[in-house]
């Protein structure tokens, strides 16, 4: 049975950069390139229901609708384990539905996520109402639920993914949008050069990037993000806003992230413009 859903509101600090208080409320696509920085929407995290944990913008009127994010977590933990990080998603204007799931590696519940936000967004009266934009999906989770990540992929209404230190599960040629493969150069339980560089380059049906964190290790993405949390924003910024100033980071013969010193390896495959 269905319990009250808790809802905690909290403003973000005092919209982290100057260029991200120059965002008007009409305009949903361009925010500072400071990614790594909060965004302009103040964050609501619903945790009353069972499955999922929502971060969304708090107040939904600024935009006409908002692009999802499914989130799958690393074994044995759970969505506070990464709270910072999705809270700095919902803040730049993305609705999360994080998996309340140690085992997110069949990408099952991540997508449960997707069902439960679709409902939600056609249920009159509901504070989602109307503003789910089931047009511009993306999947993302740590370990393994990077390898979720992969598996939801493959579901026609993901548009776009962003495994970071995925697992094993997933098969990477079935991924039906753009990918964003991200490794830690110290990670010791999801190797980068044998266990998640491979992974990119089999994924040579789709655009896909592939970065490997300087110095990260596999525990450099639970609490705010780390280093990942820059690039993972301006990924999905890219992708389901097109922001063009993060489509930026990631596109043309120099491309912000090509030769940034944040990453031990960097690379493009043709599809994806390198």
């Amino acid at each position: 049975m269905l319990g009250v859903v808790a809802v905690v509101a909290t403003t973000v600090p005092a919209l982290a950069s100057s260029a991200a208080a120059a965002v008007v409320s009409g305009d949903c696509s361009s925010v500072s390139t400071g990614w790594a920085q909060a965004g302009p929407f103040a964050v609501t995290v619903e945790t009353g229901a069972p499955d999922h944990t929502i971060y969304r913008p708090a107040r939904l009127g600024a935009c006409a609708s908002y692009p999802v994010i499914i989130w799958g977590n690393g074994t044995g933990t759970g969505p506070i384990a990464y709270d910072g990080l999705l809270r700095l998603l919902a803040s730049h204007g993305f609705i999360v539905a994080a998996a309340k799931t140690a085992n997110a590696g069949l990408g099952e519940e991540m997508l449960a996520g997707l069902d439960h936000l679709a409902k939600r967004g056609g249920t009159p009266g509901d504070a989602l109402a109307g503003k789910v934009d089931l047009s511009r999906v993306g999947a993302t989770g740590h370990s393994q639920g990077g390898g979720g990540a992969i598996v939801a992929g493959a579901d026609p209404r993901v548009d776009t993914t962003a495994p970071i230190e995925p697992g094993p599960q997933g098969a990477v040629t079935a991924l039906r949008g753009p990918a964003f493969f991200l490794a830690g150069q110290e990670d010791k339980v999801v190797l980068p050069g044998t266990l998640v560089y491979p992974r990119y380059q089999r994924a040579d049906q789709v655009p896909a990037v592939y970065g490997e964190l300087a110095g990260a290790t596999h525990m450099t993405p639970t609490g705010s993000g780390g280093g990942f949390r820059g690039p993972v924003v301006a990924w999905f910024r890219a992708r389901l806003l097109g922001d063009e100033r993060a489509k930026a980071e990631f596109t043309g013969p120099t491309c912000g992230y090509c030769a940034s010193p944040i990453w031990s390896r960097f690379e493009r495959n043709a599809r994806a413009g390198g």
